[in-house]
């Protein structure tokens, strides 16, 4: 994160505006309905501004800046067409610990303008850290379309409401999870429709019936090969809404970002041959804290039921009378193919797929060989990168031939994305000495040979 986004009060501060034309005046405007005390100084102003003046609003000293402007000050913006001026602007404010925006010159900024979506008290800032402003109006158009302006009504009401909220449900997690029905039900939809009265009426009587005991949850989430974007709209709903989440090592830090920032996050994640928190310690405390009242989000890489243990996970939970969901993702297998340019099937190549994993409960790779090394089929090894040498040469040894393609690709669908293709006689020394990155997926078979015609996605290029 380049930059830490604040919402600054600055209702009565005293701000400076240096420069008179249009640019100088969108900033005042901005600074005007944040309730700031403004000086504009310029030897000319352009006609908002001149309005502004007349009629009171703005303070107007008619010459050029000069370095006792800045005296007692909380915030100044130089929006000038001279470049000595600004820099010299931003270089006395900085000494003196006084906020400073220069338009269009992220180098001589302390802070950036983001472009905002109003519909206060909810306000939406977006930014591009000064690097495209006209992309962060695009995309404040977007979401403009997308957020009705009664948002701003619910959250006056939700305001209203929050001390008697906070009398009837004594624990955060209980007014967390009134809030979250509120806001996605009933009430919510009376006041988009312009129905606020009565939408006060039914959130009047949902407080006075409301049950202070909470009832936990478990969602078991597939969190996909590693780019968000691959998220359902359901993981992505239950992620923002869990009060813990438990993760494993294979799920990319682009995805974790995503759940509630104020989650209580746990890391139970296992790498190879080495496990963070035991399997069965997992299961329990999945129990444990939905016993609690807790909404879990237990985030799996992938999808929870492919090599996921998620059968494991919810055969506890159910034992215990514990309400779960299971959301699916995007397997590895589907999300390193597609993003590596491997069909995993083809009419000219390969009319059947397996999915293996290469690392047994007990440590082993003790798979039916015969079955897996088959032509006109495609195998896909989950967790193989340890056991590659062994599944090359039990394939070869089975029957396939040696020149049977192979691919082995790192972090998939990821910027850290990296393919290594090969034969099974030549892919163990390949990647020798090689520092591959997990999580890796294998796979064998003559669709492999599509890579370098089909690779679309390539972020290292």
């Amino acid at each position: 994160m380049d930059l830490l986004p604040l919402f600054m009060n600055i209702r009565g501060a005293s701000c400076l505006v240096i420069g008179g034309g249009e640019v100088a005046a969108r900033k005042a405007s901005l600074l005007l309905e944040a309730g700031a005390v403004i000086t504009v100084v310029s030897p000319a102003l352009c006609l908002g501004l001149q309005q502004w003046q007349d009629d009171g609003r703005i303070e107007h000293l008619k010459r050029g800046f000069s370095e006792q402007d800045l005296q007692n000050k909380t915030l100044v913006i130089a929006a000038t067409d001279d470049h000595a001026v600004n820099e010299r602007v931003s270089e006395l404010a900085r000494a003196r610990n006084i906020l400073v925006n220069v338009v269009d010159n992220p180098a001589l900024c302390s802070f950036v303008m983001p472009s905002i979506i109003d519909r206060s008290p909810v306000q939406i800032a977006i930014s591009t850290g000064g690097a495209s402003p006209v992309l962060a109006r695009l995309l404040r158009a977007k979401l403009e379309s997308t957020i009705p302006a009664a948002y701003g009504r619910l959250a006056a009401l939700v305001e209203r409401f929050r001390t008697p909220v906070k009398k009837r449900f004594p624990t955060v997690n209980a007014r967390r999870g009134f809030w979250e029905s509120i806001l996605q039900g009933k009430v919510a939809e009376l006041v988009f429709a312009g129905k606020e009265q009565q939408a006060e009426r039914i959130l009047e009587q949902s407080i006075a019936v409301g049950d202070e005991s909470t009832v936990g949850e478990v969602y078991l989430v597939g969190g996909g090969p590693g780019d968000p974007d691959l998220l359902t709209f359901r993981a992505l709903r239950l992620m923002q809404q869990a009060d813990v989440v438990l993760y494993d090592r294979l799920v990319s830090e682009e995805v974790l970002n995503l759940c509630r920032r104020d989650a209580e996050r746990i890391n139970v994640g296992k790498a190879r041959d080495k496990h963070l928190v035991p399997q069965g310690e997992i299961n329990q405390l999945l129990v444990k804290l939905a016993k609690e009242g807790k909404r879990v989000c237990r985030l799996k890489g992938g999808d929870p039921f492919v090599f996921g243990r998620g059968g494991e996970e919810i055969e506890t939970l159910a034992a215990e009378g514990i309400n779960f969901q299971v959301v699916p993702g995007i397997t590895a297998a589907l999300g390193t193919a597609a993003y590596a340019g491997i069909p995993l099937t083809h009419r000219d190549y390969s009319q059947a797929v397996t999915f293996v994993t290469g690392h047994m409960k007990n440590g082993s790779m003790d798979l039916n060989w015969p079955a897996l090394a088959q032509t006109n089929q495609t195998v896909v090894f989950y967790m193989g990168l340890k056991g590659l040498p062994v599944i090359c040469e039990q394939l070869m040894t089975h029957g396939l031939s040696a020149e049977t393609p192979i691919a082995l690709v790192q972090q998939a669908t990821t910027p850290r994305q990296k393919s290594y293709t090969g034969t099974l006689a030549t892919m163990p020394e390949l990647i020798s000495g090689k520092e591959i990155q997990p999580p890796t997926l294998i796979i064998v078979g003559e669709v492999v040979r599509l890579h370098d015609k089909l690779k679309w996605f390539q972020p290292s290029a």
